[in-house]
């Protein structure tokens, strides 16, 4: 377990029957770039039991905070569901991924797509005052089937715009955007849909997509990533990776947990 760093849980919130999430304490050793996931899991018997997790709090913050789905019969999700005050879980000590803002070219607006918990990883990139030294417009889009899913929807509203460090380029900057499927609501759609009829771009009063000035990040449901990448694809951007910045950037390591 050399790999690992042993962490506290410090507090559980359960958003509806299917969604929680949890913060813990963070090893001053465990580094990482806003955007990227790490593995965590619990001890079971001998071997640890792993999945890989977006890290939803900033990479300055003194805590690490994850967003989950709830599964009753997953391997993980299943026991990480009943965490409470004081457990006990396991963090790699090493984080990757692609949604990182240095695996994008430079542009105006950075649009940021995803749906249920993949959300998580542009909590971390919307709290980065780079984030906002590189786009002059931050574009949160997160889609759910239902209201009482958007969560951090406060957090997002109220909280950030008023924080010490990004409150005055939250309020400046920060656009954001959460739809829905099924219930009743100010936004309705898949976002797809919405940037297809050009519904999305009148409601926040930016132009249409275009490779020129707008890049793109996408985590989420395999349908999301799917539909987003061809749009992308169709009207001329070009993919980025670790190697060479683009124009959008997927996370392939894992579609909706």
């Amino acid at each position: 377990m050399s790999n690992f760093n042993q962490e506290s849980v410090l507090s559980v919130h359960h958003w509806t029957e299917t969604l929680f999430s949890f913060t813990t304490t963070r090893n001053p050793s465990f580094r990482f770039r806003n955007g990227e996931f790490t593995m965590i899991g619990l001890k079971v018997g001998e071997k640890p039991l792993l999945r890989a997790y977006s890290v939803a709090s900033a990479n300055y913050e003194d805590r690490l905070e994850f967003f989950s789905i709830k599964v009753p019969d997953g391997p993980l999700t299943s026991r990480l569901q009943h965490l409470k005050q004081g457990d006990e879980i396991i963090v790699s000590r090493k984080a990757t991924g692609t949604l990182v803002i240095d695996n994008l070219e430079d542009g105006r607006n950075l649009y940021l797509i995803g749906t249920g918990t993949g959300l998580a990883p542009f909590l971390s990139v919307i709290k980065d005052p780079e984030t906002y030294v590189r786009f002059e417009k931050v574009v949160l889009l997160h889609g759910c089937r239902r209201v009482a899913e958007l969560a951090y929807g406060e957090m997002i509203t109220e909280k950030l715009p008023n924080d010490d460090l990004i409150g005055d380029l939250v309020r400046n900057q920060l656009i954001y955007y959460p739809t829905v499927t099924r219930d009743p609501f100010r936004n309705r759609g898949r976002i797809t849909e919405l940037m297809n009829s050009g519904k999305l771009f009148s409601d926040i009063g930016l132009a249409p997509l275009a490779s020129g000035q707008d890049r793109v990040m996408i985590c989420g449901s395999p349908s999301l990533v799917h539909d987003t990448r061809a749009l992308l694809l169709g009207r001329g951007f070009v993919e980025g990776n670790h190697g060479e910045p683009g124009q959008f950037v997927v996370e392939k390591a894992f579609a909706e947990r």
